[in-house]
């Protein structure tokens, strides 16, 4: 006998109060989950809880009806009508009543369910409608839950054939499908309507006025039937007031009927919901465009390649894909994409059953173009001057103060696309859409007084958001402008074009701003190139003062980080702006750029007062320039105190950005910094960096501070972590081939470190030999040709196999390397200063020197030349002098080649650390020339 009184079976325990006041909510959970299967559509999910709730509440006529509904679906109508009729009689037996009205409105409808299905106006589709079953499914679920149910989009989106492919599964048994192409005004639409469901012509509507005729009205009603029916009207939008009209008297008066619409505008209902169709993806284009192919040329060559690169210009409509096949008859695929220029004359001559208005591309836009007031059009000629999308406020530039309203009219009719960005709403025409506009504008006289006025906005853009990197919203300011990027970078081009400085100077001011956030060096280049003729010598207005400034400091830093024009020019321009505190990223750099045309040594002294002063805006970016000039000169620890007083200035005052430079800068230093828990420091502050460079979306710096971690971790010895990180990094930051290679000589280290010695040399020679492919060298300059990161990979590869005693394996990279190095070191024609060789220049050439000496001290092992062994321990000297910069640390850390050339040669060794202490750059350079010159004549004798 089971024993009563536990913790579970007192009636009068808490916990069983807490259960039986929670049955009724539980209950109407139950209740109303079953209701929303049901009015879901999901009929048979939804049949067997519906059941177990009427077994509990017989009278509960919601649930009933829904059961009825689902048993109709599932049974037939036959099992639906008779638990009706049980009802019934239970009802009249018991209360001597009936069941409600909606209850007795289902069963009419039951009573009708065995009446044939009319499907009146919908056509079969002649091929398979790619790219559209989700759509189909959500208007489906919008018919369900809205009286009315409108898809909009612009012309070509296929917005009929997917009203069509509804209309044929539509629940309703009676649908009719009537199209309002033909309609000429609002005041015909009824009588079309009317006409195609064979209502007579009684209570016509004389003038065309926009009431709906009473008597016609009625008859419409009365030819949809009593039960639940489908209209589709098709083509409303230029007709949309009489439509919306009819479409508002017919739901008022029947309960069960509903409308489906499709439309470039909507109706503009209470009762209305909007579905947007969207473009096809590229995918599905491409998969139209070759099924179109196919059928009307089937031995057509379709490259891959060249069809996606076509698609990617159809802006996503299947009839802009449709016309493009058929193009294919007489045309190849490569022949078409490249004369999209005129895209509106190639694509043209569509099907011969399809209407006028879509055998051209020109037709669809211009059916379009015709509905909208003069205003909208001209607003259309002035807007197509934006690639990139535009804001309201770029739109007030050009249009004045209505553009509101006129925006609203362009998206109503579907040639604007309006998408919710960070920086807030942002609108956009399809390309086709663009052209179209743009060619009007053309010919309309306009582009002139059009792009001075697209010049003033971006002239004004650059001026308000030139300086945001020592600001506490430089991610808002950053994602600003990075989503006027297109745009910016056309005025550029036409400022260049036109020498309007101007322009030139505020627009390269946001721009070289992104592409260093970005690390886009080869955009920063190219734009410091492009722009060093016209800025310096420009004489700014008061307002364009501090963007000028923005701009030709940003030239003056690319030329001395990425050997681009001589910023000498750059610099004579800042001079000639007039002085400021300095209180903005500009100002300070500014600052601190003056410094240059002092001597090494006064120029390091320049920076140490700067760095030591109460301003912390300059005082960061002093300290962040002497980072970059102490590790130029080969000195680590001098570097890492620098870099580390700069992050704790710009901590006091500057960006994110800002921070995060100096956490890369301490990162990559303590990268080769040979003490313990460098590695781990290197972790925390690249780590830093990355929080912020992802914030940013600045993916190219992600990627490269996600390689920096890669080899942190490897120095740590924290295997796992390593190749964890490098599963995460992408080839955003990555010239073509490099992030295969890169991800080899990760897999390299990590198989030495694990002991397996065979696999990891063999992983370090493949890597090696692929990025010394011929094609990514210059003629005739061997390794020199190749990237940095790739020069790095051949002295490692070497260094691997010096250390397991196998360099003839790597016999190829070891005879290029003097000539390799002399190449580097030769005078390039330029001023040297303590900034103009940085890293990565002397690191690497300190690591392809110390790659040369192992190889030489091997050698002098094996042929017991004590002369050759010494000349080795001294570049082993040199090349620490340099600065041995790299993350891989299984083939030979420093210390390792330190002991190497103190047993070859400690004296020697020695002394040649002491002579190469105190020089500087110019100095280095010259020692490592006359190293290679001694190591050159022991060889010749």
């Amino acid at each position: 006998m089971r024993r009563r009184g536990g913790l579970g079976h007192r009636d009068d325990h808490p916990l069983s109060a807490l259960r039986a006041a929670r049955v009724p909510a539980y209950r109407s959970l139950l209740r109303g989950r079953a209701l929303a299967l049901s009015r879901l559509g999901r009929r048979a999910e939804a049949a067997g809880p519906l059941g177990e709730l009427i077994g509990r509440f017989p009278r509960d006529e919601e649930v009933l009806a829904e059961l009825l509904r689902c048993e109709a679906a599932t049974a037939g109508p036959a099992a639906a009508l008779a638990r009706y009729a049980d009802y019934q009689r239970q009802l009249r037996d018991e209360l001597g009543s009936d069941p409600g009205p909606a209850l007795r409105r289902l069963h009419q409808e039951l009573l009708q369910a065995d009446a044939p299905v009319i499907r009146r106006g919908v056509r079969h589709e002649p091929n398979p409608l790619l790219g559209r079953e989700r759509d189909i499914e959500a208007v489906a679920g919008l018919l369900r839950t809205s009286r009315v149910t409108s898809i909009v989009g612009t012309g070509g989106l296929g917005k009929t054939r997917l009203a069509h492919a509804v209309a044929m599964v539509a629940e309703q048994r009676v649908v009719h499908v009537v199209e309002l192409a033909g309609v000429a005004a609002d005041g015909d639409v009824t009588a079309e309507v009317a006409s195609a469901l064979g209502v007579g012509e009684e209570g016509g509507n004389p003038g065309g006025r926009r009431h709906v005729p009473a008597q016609r009205l009625a008859g419409i009603v009365a030819a949809l039937g009593p039960g639940p029916a489908l209209l589709v009207l098709d083509n409303c939008e230029h007709v949309v007031r009489g439509a919306a009209d009819l479409v508002h008297a017919l739901v008022s008066l029947s309960k069960d009927l509903r409308v489906l619409t499709t439309s470039r505008a909507p109706l503009g209902l209470s009762s209305e919901s909007v579905y947007l169709l969207p473009e096809l993806d590229l995918s599905t284009t491409a998969e139209l465009f070759e099924q179109r192919v196919r059928a009307a040329r089937p031995d057509a060559d379709l490259p891959a390649e060249a069809v996606w690169e076509l698609c990617g210009h159809l802006d996503g409509l299947p009839l802009a894909a449709e016309l493009a096949a058929a193009r294919v008859r007489i045309m190849s695929v490569a022949e078409i994409a490249r004369r999209l220029d005129d895209r509106f004359a190639v694509l043209r001559g569509g099907a011969r059953d399809a209407p006028q208005r879509h055998r051209t591309l020109h037709a669809v836009i211009d059916w379009s173009w015709n509905l909208l007031d003069p205003a909208g059009q001209a607003a259309m000629r002035a807007l197509a001057v934006f690639p990139g999308g535009f804001t309201a406020d770029a739109a007030r530039h050009l249009l004045g103060g209505n553009s509101l309203l006129v925006l609203e009219q362009l998206a109503d009719q579907s040639l604007l696309k309006v998408a919710d960005t960070a920086p807030g709403a942002r609108y956009r025409m399809l390309e086709t859409v663009r052209e179209f506009a743009a060619a009007h504008s053309r010919d309309a006289g306009e582009t002139g007084r059009v792009t001075g006025r697209f010049l003033a906005w971006a002239r004004d853009f650059g001026v308000a958001h030139h300086d945001w990197m020592q600001a506490g919203d430089d991610l808002a300011a950053i994602e600003l402008v990075r989503a006027e990027q297109d745009n910016l970078v056309l005025a550029l081009r036409l400022g260049l074009d036109r020498e309007d400085a101007a322009t030139v100077a505020a627009v390269s001011a946001v721009l070289g701003g992104l592409w260093l956030v970005e690390s886009s060096f080869a955009r920063l280049a190219a734009l410091t190139r492009d722009t060093a003729r016209i800025l310096p010598p420009f004489r700014p207005e008061p307002a364009l003062v501090e963007a000028s400034r923005t701009s030709q400091v940003l030239g003056a830093v690319s030329g001395l980080l990425l050997r681009g024009p001589n910023p000498a020019r750059f610099l004579a321009g800042l001079r000639r702006l007039p002085p400021a505190p300095p209180d903005t990223f500009a100002r300070a750099a500014q600052a601190v750029l003056n410094a240059l045309d002092e001597s090494p040594e006064a120029f390091m002294a320049r920076l140490d007062t700067l760095g030591r002063g109460d301003q912390p805006l300059l005082a960061g970016m002093a300290d962040m320039m002497a980072s970059y000039a102490w590790d130029g000169a080969g000195d680590l620890d001098g570097a890492l105190a620098a870099a580390r007083r700069a992050l704790a200035a710009f901590e006091r005052r500057g960006g994110a950005w800002l921070r995060a430079g100096a956490h890369s800068q301490i990162g990559e230093l303590c990268l080769r910094a040979d003490e313990a828990g460098s590695g781990d420091e290197a972790v925390r502050h690249l780590s830093a960096a990355l929080a912020v460079a992802e914030a940013f979306g600045a993916r190219s710096t992600v990627d490269r501070l996600r390689a920096s971690i890669v080899a942190a971790h490897l120095q740590r010895g924290a295997l796992d972590e390593a190749e964890r990180e490098l599963g995460l990094t992408t080839a955003a930051g990555w010239e073509s081939g490099d992030l295969p290679m890169f991800h080899e000589a990760v897999r390299a280290e990590v198989a030495l470190a694990r002991g397996d010695v065979d696999a990891g040399l063999r992983r370090w020679r493949t890597a090696a030999a692929a990025l010394r492919d011929p094609r990514r060298e210059e003629p005739g300059g061997g390794l020199a040709g190749l990237e940095p990161w790739a020069q790095e990979v051949q002295a490692i590869a070497v260094l691997a196999h010096a250390r397991y005693g196998q360099l003839s394996q790597v016999a190829e990279i070891t005879g290029a390397l003097p000539a390799l190095l002399a190449t580097l070191t030769a005078d390039a024609g330029r001023p040297a200063d303590a900034t103009a060789e940085s890293y990565p220049g002397l690191t690497i050439w300190g690591l392809l020197l110390l790659a040369l000496a192992m190889t030489d001290l091997d050698r002098a092992r094996r042929d017991g030349d004590e002369r050759a062994a010494r000349l080795a321990a001294q570049m082993i000297a040199l090349a620490e002098r340099f600065g041995i910069g790299y993350g891989f640390r299984s083939a030979t850390s420093p210390a390792t080649a330190r002991q190497a050339a103190q047993d070859a040669a400690g004296p020697a060794y020695g002394d040649a650390v002491s002579s190469y202490a105190g020089l500087g750059p110019k100095a280095l350079r010259a020692a490592l020339r006359a190293a290679l010159a001694a190591r050159a004549g022991a060889a010749a004798s």
